[in-house]
């Protein structure tokens, strides 16, 4: 059915603001759990700017998971080393991503480029996929809520108005958020920079740069797609051009060292803009495809929640592009609330469930707003060393040891040095007993948990209570238990990359849909308390 068809009231579990890359997400892994989500968007269609365009390792495992991994490889591309020019001289190249190896436990070893049109556009086909849609040209106008849910009032692109109650609402509805707003809800934060940012796609003549490397071999012109082109000494103030994968287009991101002009985004004046800081010719720049401007800002919102509803993405916390965390953030926001949703609504888990996303995504949201701030100074200081994305932006390393779901039942001193509850599960080549290859996160991938149990370490009992966390996580049902060696094995570790990872057997670790440790221990302290 249509969902734009749609204008009376509907009954739906859950109720989405917004179909940016956090509401998508959402709405993906509900669709998924069978839990009942109905997505609406202000705009007419999907984003259409490249605007977020760096996807972390982190956000490719997600993707991984909810089956769109593949789309996102054949559609993007590694990053390009920087090439910087000056007076229509090449200076060298360089590289502002560091470059780190493949290793056992990270399927994913570098920041993949995709320009985020392309990633809503594979999000949105996803969730068509999975029966769901996106209501376009719906605005939310009012809100309210009681004990039992949240009524939405919503305005048509018609002119017509109708209303949408759910039994929770999250908002993915931006930094400008109308839910935020309407909660009363107020954003924390300071301007990174005073000075205004145009970023731009555009099509660019091909003959008209020049490829660095060529040019520097004296090969002569090239396509120029090969580099990240930069002026960082143009008058006015740095521009740089980034080549889209997949795309005729490249990125035009350009910073103003005066503060008081607000850019002309029109076709027209980003054909001047290049023109007067490059050795670009205006009509080399053959189409104009999508502008904005904004004012680099970090800010978060003081709460994520307000009873029944909930913020994720910008609409709970505001980066500069810097260091590529925005987006990034934004989807594992909403990879962290769908499996709490879907428990709570699904599998009879514990309503408190659902105050560990605040507790969760707020420290790391504050976290990572640092970094991007960090990042983002740097680079307008003329830091080379400091505004390189290490990897510690490939938010790998993420902890929730100090949430409320993470309990490690080992008392032998080293729990804190070693893969501990709260800490992302690794990945790992494995092997099936017939010898085929497979990775640990084969294993994982889906929306249940997973026990992993290590040599011979004694299984729970069917009414384990997971150092208390069962009622809290309604896992009755939901867990699928995998013995790494030992007796009769599900899995082999034939190289030792698992032992590696997890560290030597026996141990137990229950694994969190979205691939956080939530419980460790050995198989002689698990203590029966909840039936089945």
């Amino acid at each position: 059915m249509e969902l734009n068809n749609v204008k009376d009231v509907l009954e739906q579990d859950v109720l989405i603001v917004g179909a940016g890359p956090s509401g998508l997400t959402l709405a993906i892994d509900l669709a998924r759990r069978g839990v009942r989500a109905r997505v609406v968007e202000r705009g007419e269609a999907l984003f259409p700017g490249s605007r977020g365009k760096g996807l972390q390792p982190r956000t490719q495992e997600v993707f991984d998971d909810l089956g769109v991994s593949h789309a996102v490889r054949e559609a993007g591309g590694p990053y390009p080393p920087m090439l910087g020019w000056r007076d229509g001289q090449p200076l060298g190249t360089f590289q502002m991503i560091e470059r780190t190896d493949p290793a056992p436990d990270r399927p994913y070893h570098e920041i993949w480029m995709l320009p985020q049109w392309r990633t809503v556009e594979i999000l949105y086909a996803r969730l068509r996929e999975l029966g769901g849609g996106v209501e376009f040209g719906t605005e939310l106008t009012g809100l309210e809520q009681d004990a039992d849910g949240v009524t939405a009032q919503l305005a048509y692109a018609d002119g017509s108005a109708g209303t949408a109650r759910a039994a929770y609402l999250v908002a993915a509805d931006g930094g400008r958020s109308t839910v935020r707003k309407r909660l009363g809800i107020g954003m924390t934060g300071e301007t990174v920079d005073p000075t205004p940012t145009l970023i731009a796609d555009a099509v660019i003549d091909g003959a008209a740069l020049i490829d660095g490397a060529a040019l520097i071999d004296g090969a002569g012109r090239g396509p120029g797609r090969g580099h990240w082109h930069v002026w960082q000494d143009a008058k006015g103030g740095a521009i740089a051009l980034c080549p889209l994968p997949g795309t005729d287009q490249f990125q035009v991101a350009a910073q103003y060292d005066d503060p008081d002009p607000v850019p002309d985004t029109s076709p027209e004046a980003v054909r001047r803009l290049i023109a007067d800081r490059t050795h670009l010719a205006a009509s080399d720049v053959r189409e104009v495809r999508w502008a904005s401007m904004f004012t680099p800002r970090a800010a978060m919102a003081d709460r994520f929640r307000a009873d029944r509803i909930f913020l994720i993405g910008d609409a709970a916390h505001i980066h500069s592009p810097a260091g590529g965390q925005g987006l990034n953030t934004s989807v594992q926001d909403a990879y962290n609330l769908g499996w709490k949703l879907g428990q709570v609504l699904r599998h009879g888990a514990d309503q408190a469930l659902l105050d560990s996303y605040e507790a969760e995504r707020l420290p790391i949201a504050a976290g990572v707003l640092g970094i991007s701030t960090r990042i983002h100074r740097a680079h307008r200081a003329g830091d080379a060393e400091g505004r390189r994305r290490t990897s510690e932006v490939h938010q790998l390393g993420l902890s929730y040891r100090e949430g409320p779901l993470a309990v490690d039942e080992r008392n032998d001193g080293e729990e804190r040095s070693q893969l501990g509850a709260g800490d992302r599960a690794p990945d790992a080549p494995c092997a099936l007993p017939d010898g085929t290859p497979v990775r640990l996160f084969d294993a994982l991938r889906g929306p249940h948990f997973t026990l992993l149990i290590l040599g011979d370490a004694a299984p729970p009992a069917p009414d384990a209570d997971f150092g208390g966390l069962a009622p809290t996580l309604g896992t009755a049902g939901c867990v699928r238990p995998i013995r790494a060696g030992g007796p009769s094995p599900d899995l082999l570790d034939p190289e030792g990359h698992l032992t590696t990872a997890y560290g030597s057997a026996p141990a137990l670790f229950l694994i969190r849909p979205d691939g956080y440790v939530c419980w460790a221990s050995v198989g002689a302290r698990v203590g029966p308390l909840l039936t089945h």
